[in-house]
């Protein structure tokens, strides 16, 4: 388990700042598991990215389905939800309006994971609201935990007031 600081407002792992420069005690991610809600109908990826998410220390939430992932959105209130746009019941576009439409889920960070990799999809997805577009064939795993974290860091900052 990685040991965290607080630092200036925000979360750090080891080799960003170093425990002389922290202004509290450490804790561990056990402390508080953040919760990332997968939005996907595709069962091999949402175990896949369940899993790996998971063992990093995430608490993880799923919905295979439109409808299913909108009301897990408002009655569970995720720090960060990774949503598919090709959705059996309401498609990806219709969740993410209605998220950001929404004042208690607006401020959650959307990473879109789809299939759709036209510009015209992706400049809309960014457009409505996602903090971040991927194409499933063209990310790795590994790249969509930094961005996951990454995301998590900058929502959190602009919640403390110290984002931009």
């Amino acid at each position: 388990m990685k040991e965290l600081w607080y630092y200036k407002g925000y979360t750090a792992t080891r080799g960003g700042p170093t425990a002389s420069d922290a202004v509290g005690p450490p804790y561990s991610m056990a402390d508080k598991k953040e919760k990332i809600l997968i939005i996907e109908d595709d069962q091999f990826l949402l175990k896949i990215y369940s899993n790996k998410l998971r063992a990093e220390g995430f608490e993880v939430s799923q919905a295979a389905e439109g409808n299913e992932g909108l009301r897990k959105v408002t009655d569970e209130k995720p720090d960060l939800i990774i949503l598919d746009l090709i959705l059996p019941g309401k498609n990806g576009f219709d969740i993410l309006a209605e998220i950001k439409t929404n004042d208690e889920t607006k401020d959650i960070p959307v990473l879109i994971l789809s299939n759709l990799g036209q510009d015209k999809d992706i400049k809309k997805g960014l457009e409505m609201g996602a903090v971040d577009y991927f194409v499933k064939t063209d990310i790795k795993l590994s790249d969509v935990l930094g961005k996951v974290r990454e995301h998590l860091l900058k929502a959190k900052m602009k919640k403390e007031g110290t984002g931009t």
